[in-house]
C-alpha cells in the first residue's frame, strides 16, 4: 500500500495544473522515505488564499495575518519517532500524519521574492510541512532549526530542486 496526499483546491485566484498536485506527491513522499517511514501515511494538503491563511493562522496561532503554510499534526512526536502501523486508521490501513494548508498567494510572491520558481516553493513548502507534521520544529535558532533546515536541503537536493 502507497502513501495517499489528498489534496483540496479552497482558493480560486490561482489554477492548480496536475503537474503541481504530482509534485506535491512527490514532495511529501520524498519527505517520508527520507525518513525512513515505512508505514502507509496520509497526508491532506488544501491550497488556500491570503485570507484563508489568515484567518487560519488567527485561530490557532493568534497571529491575524496571512502565512505560506499551517501544519496540523495528528501526533505530537519529536524527531526520529515515527507512529507505527499500530496507529493506523481500522478502516483504512493508513496512519494519518496530519494537514497542512499552503496559501498560493503567498507562494507566488515568495518564490518571486527568493528569485525562484513557483513549483520549487511550492515543493519547500509542503516538504517544510510534512516535516513538522513528523515532529521537526525551528522555533528556537538553535539545533532544532539547523536539523530542520539540513533535512529540508537534502529533501529539495533529492528532487532536484536544490536553492540556485
Amino acid at each position: 500500500m502507497s502513501n495517499k496526499v489528498l489534496i483540496t483546491n479552497s482558493q480560486k485566484a490561482i489554477k492548480v495544473p496536475s503537474g503541481l498536485r504530482i509534485l506535491i506527491r512527490r514532495a511529501c513522499n520524498a519527505v517520508l522515505e527520507f525518513e525512513h517511514f515505512e508505514a502507509p501515511a496520509e497526508i491532506s494538503v488544501t491550497f488556500v488564499d491570503n485570507a484563508a491563511i489568515a484567518e487560519l493562522n488567527n485561530q490557532y496561532r493568534n497571529k491575524p495575518m496571512p502565512t505560506d503554510v499551517l501544519s496540523f499534526p495528528e501526533f505530537e512526536l519529536t524527531p526520529g519517532q515515527l507512529p507505527g502501523q499500530e496507529d493506523a486508521d481500522p478502516g483504512t490501513g493508513y496512519v494519518p500524519l496530519g494537514d497542512m494548508a499552503i496559501s498560493l498567494e503567498r507562494v507566488k510572491a515568495q518564490a518571486k521574492e527568493y528569485g525562484h520558481s513557483n513549483r520549487r516553493e511550492l515543493a519547500y513548502l509542503a516538504v517544510h510541512s510534512v516535516l513538522h507534521l513528523l515532529g521537526y520544529d525551528h522555533m528556537d535558532e538553535g539545533q532544532q532549526k539547523a536539523q530542520m533546515r539540513a533535512r529540508e536541503e537534502a529533501i529539495m537536493a533529492a528532487l532536484g530542486l536544490e536553492r540556485k
